[in-house]
């Protein structure tokens, strides 16, 4: 099931225009890293047709034997500026399939603090049900707290705070958003994405044992069923980006480290519709459509929208980049 939705604002197609161009300009489209011991890893689409808006069809997973530390970057769509209302409405109108998500009314989740200081908020979350048992606890320093289905971390600003990040420890689900432009509070999520040694469970999911955070370096610290620990870094948030920088212990072999999941119903229904890779070797970006995507090997991944949708329109793209074998090198 999604988990949150939008639809659209209006902008004038001369205002989207001039938003794209002031978006190339001011560098908010991604622009490739390029370390020296840069490694190509391989993309891969699994992505399926659906007309229910709520549910996650969109896959690209990736793989390499080697990578032990690359970012997840969150940006603002290059038509933000020129975005006039927003609204976070769910839509089910099409989820009418066997399977399909639908909405469920019942209690409202349990909230805790989990921690809190002069710039940052985190609430743990614990829902009457959910889909999988909570078998990952949730640790900030000798605190440990069981059955949580939801972290949000919150950043405050003079005016109040943003929900900048979330992070499901029970199927390994994260989502991410830069701080909001003035007069845009607040964005929306959009895709979400997982790191790890990721299976499938019914969905791709990554199973955690535990998830331990340092308020101060703003750092999870991801333990996993499987074995093997990651280092998940808030490096940058501002707003103009939200960058994660993940270093591995040792390289996850066999399955893929990560995995981008979102949803595609049209070109102007969807939170992703399209992909753009720097394949390596490359003298230039190969570009498609989302549903269209089947492989590459690529330095630099990134997903979004350049046309507006009536889902999540204010939701940030996202790029994958700075593969490196090296854990000790920032990806970023």
């Amino acid at each position: 099931m999604r988990r949150s939705g939008c639809r659209a604002r209006n902008v004038s197609s001369g205002a989207l225009i001039a938003a794209l161009c002031l978006a190339a300009a001011g560098g908010l489209w991604p622009v490739a890293a390029q370390p020296t011991d840069e490694l190509a890893v391989e993309a891969t689409g699994a992505s399926e047709p659906v007309l229910c808006a709520e549910k996650d069809n969109v896959t690209v997973y990736f793989s390499s034997k080697d990578v032990r530390r690359f970012t997840v970057e969150a940006t603002h769509p290059a038509y933000i500026g020129a975005l006039q209302r927003d609204s976070f409405e769910a839509d089910w109108t099409g989820c009418k399939a066997p399977g399909d998500p639908a909405p469920k009314a019942g209690p409202l989740p349990k909230r805790t603090t989990l921690y809190e200081d002069y710039d940052l908020w985190v609430v743990g979350q614990t829902y009457p049900s959910f889909w999988r048992p909570a078998t990952a606890s949730v640790r900030f320093g000798d605190r440990v707290a069981k059955d949580i289905h939801l972290l949000q971390v919150w950043l405050r600003r003079p005016m109040g705070g943003e929900e900048v990040l979330v992070l499901y420890p029970q199927d390994g689900y994260w989502r991410l958003r830069p701080l909001a432009p003035a007069g845009l509070a607040p964005t929306a999520f959009g895709s979400s994405f997982l790191i790890g040694p990721v299976e499938v469970a019914g969905r791709p999911v990554v199973n955690l044992r535990e998830v331990a955070f340092d308020a101060r370096s703003r750092t999870f610290t991801l333990s996993f069923e499987r074995g093997g620990t990651a280092r998940v870094a808030m490096a940058k948030t501002d707003q103009s980006r939200h960058v994660l920088d993940v270093a591995f212990d040792t390289p996850i072999a066999g399955r893929p480290f990560a995995a981008l999941r979102s949803m595609y119903v049209t070109d102007f229904n969807n939170d992703v519709a399209r992909i753009a890779m720097l394949e390596s070797g490359a003298k230039g970006w190969r570009e498609l459509g989302i549903m269209e995507f089947k492989r590459a090997m690529a330095t630099h991944v990134w997903a979004g929208r350049i046309a507006l949708s009536r889902h999540n329109t204010s939701s940030p793209d996202m790029a994958f980049l700075g593969f490196s074998g090296d854990a000790s090198a920032q990806a970023h």
